[in-house]
């Protein structure tokens, strides 16, 4: 398999997030972070949206970074002047490829839509820029037209082509064969771009790149316009963890990664989050914690240092008398069989009236209790 890059796209589609909206130095910032660790791409906004978003990209440029920095535009020159003025040598030029999108941007007109890319390829050509090209709603595009933009950009110049789930509608089946048939046709690149309306971003883009795509946009904690883009922590791990490529990403990093987005945004990642989320090392249950004491290997699919987070045991509502005398032990408690279970049935009231996990101090406080109520003996 071809080497894989990760083209990140936290800093422009992830920013698109309803309600998001990161500062100048936010941005900086989190492309030094993504640089630091490995990304090999950044797509660093879009130029053409004015002061505000010209001196983020500027001030990216100019940290002279590692990443390959490119920016987003519409199939419009001004738009690719803007990127050039703030000082991008990389652009991607987007165009609507489905008859919906053609119809409420193009007002239906197909050799419109080819029009302008061929001249907005030609303009970025000409002054010496990579150029990639994106196909919005190529999910939804008949196949043919889909086939004749991709060989007609590639023809004009462009180094790279895009394949947009834009509404994520696809799944993985589908996914691999449309792109399956892309790859077969194009001597580019192939990038693949997915949304998670239907949950699926992560696998379509996994799928992609079964298919021979050798490109991926992703964002950090899934971030993104309505339902989110494929989560770069789960298209690292999943291509470490699922078909052993190692794409040169610092996976250590990835939890500090996720909670400064989280921090920049706004927007909390639920616990149950894949990878970065608060309870990914956490085992309540009492089969499950005994099983983790025992070896980690019988519930983690991987270790929590590997990304940068922590295997914890929590006690709660589904814990068992083995979690309880482990965490107990460490701090010199210990309970024979009946005490055990006096105290395992107050956690578990205890867990459901506060709908949530107890604190060590609530655990020890029940501990005291029952030595008053009980005659528990530590």
């Amino acid at each position: 398999m071809n080497q894989i890059q990760i083209n990140d796209t936290t800093l422009r589609d992830g920013e698109q997030a309803a309600g998001v909206a990161f500062t100048v130095k936010e941005k900086v910032a989190l492309a030094s972070l993504l640089d630091a660790i490995g990304i090999q791409e950044l797509e660093v906004g879009i130029a053409a949206m004015g002061s505000l978003e010209t001196r983020a990209i500027s001030a990216i440029v100019n940290l002279g970074l590692g990443a390959d920095l490119i920016g987003w535009n519409r199939a419009v020159l001004s738009d690719i002047q803007a990127s050039i003025d703030c000082g991008l040598k990389r652009v991607h030029i987007s165009v609507p490829v489905s008859q919906i999108q053609i119809n409420a941007k193009f007002k239906g007109n197909r050799l419109l839509v080819l029009d302008r890319l061929r001249d907005a390829i030609s303009y970025a050509v000409d002054r010496g820029l990579f150029v990639a090209v994106g196909a919005e709603d190529s999910s939804r595009a008949d196949e043919s037209f889909l086939l004749d933009v991709a060989l007609s950009a590639q023809e004009w110049g462009a180094s790279r082509f895009r394949f947009c789930d834009t509404v994520g509608i696809l799944d993985p089946v589908t996914t691999s064969r449309k792109v399956s048939n892309l790859v077969k046709w194009l001597s580019v690149p192939v990038e693949m771009h997915t949304h998670n309306d239907l949950g699926l971003a992560t696998a379509n883009a996994l799928a992609g790149i079964m298919a021979g795509a050798t490109s991926v946009n992703t964002t950090v904690n899934g971030l993104g316009e309505r339902a989110g883009n494929a989560a770069l922590e789960e298209v690292v791990m999943a291509l470490k963890r699922i078909y052993e490529i190692e794409i040169g990403i610092d996976t250590p990093r990835l939890r500090e990664l996720s909670q400064f987005v989280t921090a920049a945004s706004g927007c909390n990642v639920p616990p149950w989050k894949a990878i970065v989320g608060d309870n990914a090392f956490a085992h309540e249950s009492g089969i499950h914690a005994h099983g983790v004491l025992q070896n980690p290997n019988t519930y983690e699919p991987f270790a929590p240092e590997e990304v940068g987070w922590e295997r914890r045991l929590v006690v709660g509502k589904h814990s068992g008398r083995h979690l309880l005398s482990n965490l107990l032990q460490q701090h010199g408690i210990v309970l024979n069989k009946e005490e055990s279970q006096l105290l395992l049935e107050s956690v578990r009231q205890m867990s459901t009236d506060l709908k949530r996990n107890l604190t060590l101090e609530e655990l020890l406080n029940l501990v005291d209790r029952g030595r008053m109520v009980h005659g528990i003996v530590g």
